[in-house]
């Protein structure tokens, strides 16, 4: 069986296959951040669709560092609709992870916005956070870490990618303070690990960390830079990074095509010694296996090929000539092809 399909073990998490759902935001929350029927459908879709870890979108950890229709956890009120939403995937046989997030600058709600060094983003102005508000926003992180445990989460994702608040303190772009979260590479780390830290004191489950590999433009983060931090992430018990890129200001990647960011899950894979997500445009099960089979990374992270097919695992399969077990109830109804369906009658 393909390295795709079979189980797989990342610390102590258990798996059934190596398709993990990229986190995407739908902005479909209510307005107090708690989960709707929408959720119910949108993941329950993937979790029948058979996908191994299914990585529900960005939850803000603090109402004012959320957007419209962010998923929160900054409330105890938020737990339970969650884990109706866990529950639900889990019965599947899906393990479930949650993104945890702070917009920081590049809030939609402008009055909102909060950084390192008060850049704007796209033209809209940000302040600068306080020494005492950087603490509380490590702690808002930890509190809700706690509020995913006893949703019943299996995985907890520190955003720190994309130009977020956690991204933005470890830019040498976006952060330009000369006090202790500042100044050097150690400084510009020290609001993620102090985030990582104190999740680690109420959370000993998986902890994977989303990192952009490469800011791109004239300056910013590259993946030397994102190697010696996952190198620090290792050292305190992360158990995987989310390999990304970009998203801190405007400048793009400067040519994107199929798997165009697996060579930094790669580089980090090799030389941090963590086991890292490979995503950006992988879409089909040969792809997938192939980036597995060399080496590259330890899951493959599906995003818009997952939206546009939630039974993209089943298809997967089927490019790589295996077969995957259906959702119980579709037992004798789910056929590899038509003739096996008009076999059984349709």
């Amino acid at each position: 069986m393909s390295l795709l399909l079979n189980p797989a073990r990342i610390g102590t998490l258990e798996l059934k296959n190596r398709v993990m759902m990229s986190p995407m935001g739908t902005t479909a929350a209510e307005k107090d951040g708690k989960v709707t029927d929408w959720h119910l459908l949108h993941y329950g879709a993937r979790a029948l669709g058979q996908v191994g870890l299914i990585m529900i979108e960005v939850t803000a950890v603090l109402q004012s560092g959320a957007d419209e229709g962010s998923l929160g956890l900054w409330d105890d009120e938020q737990i339970l609709p969650m884990r109706r939403l866990v529950s639900a995937l889990q019965a599947q046989g899906s393990k479930v992870g949650i993104q945890l997030w702070h917009a920081g600058r590049k809030t939609q709600r402008q009055e909102r916005a909060v950084s390192a060094s008060g850049l704007p983003y796209q033209g809209r102005p940000s302040r600068a956070l306080a020494i005492d508000e950087i603490g509380e926003a490590a702690q808002a992180f930890a509190a809700a870490a706690a509020r995913a445990k006893r949703a019943g989460i299996d995985v907890v994702e520190l955003h720190a990618a994309h130009g977020y608040l956690l991204n933005d303190f470890l830019s040498a772009y976006a952060n330009r303070r000369e006090d202790r979260y500042g100044g050097s590479p150690e400084g510009r780390y020290r609001l993620l690990g102090e985030s990582i830290d104190a999740v680690r004191a109420v959370w000993n489950g998986p902890l994977f960390v989303r990192l952009s590999a490469d800011e791109y433009g004239a300056c910013g983060n590259r993946i030397e830079d994102a190697i010696r931090y996952a190198g620090m992430m290792k050292r305190q018990n992360v158990d995987l990074i989310d390999v990304s890129s970009g998203g801190v200001h405007a400048e793009r990647p400067p040519a994107v095509f199929p798997g165009y960011q697996v060579p930094y899950a790669e580089a980090i894979r090799r030389e941090a010694g963590l086991p890292t997500a490979a995503v950006g445009l992988i879409t089909d099960g040969p792809q997938a296996e192939a980036v597995l089979q060399a080496g590259s990374a330890d899951l493959i992270a599906v995003g818009r090929a997952l939206l546009r097919d939630p039974f993209w695992v089943r298809t997967a399969a089927q490019q790589l000539g295996e077969s995957i077990r259906e959702p119980e109830p579709y037992a004798g109804l789910w056929f590899p092809d038509a003739e096996a369906a008009t076999a059984g009658g349709e």
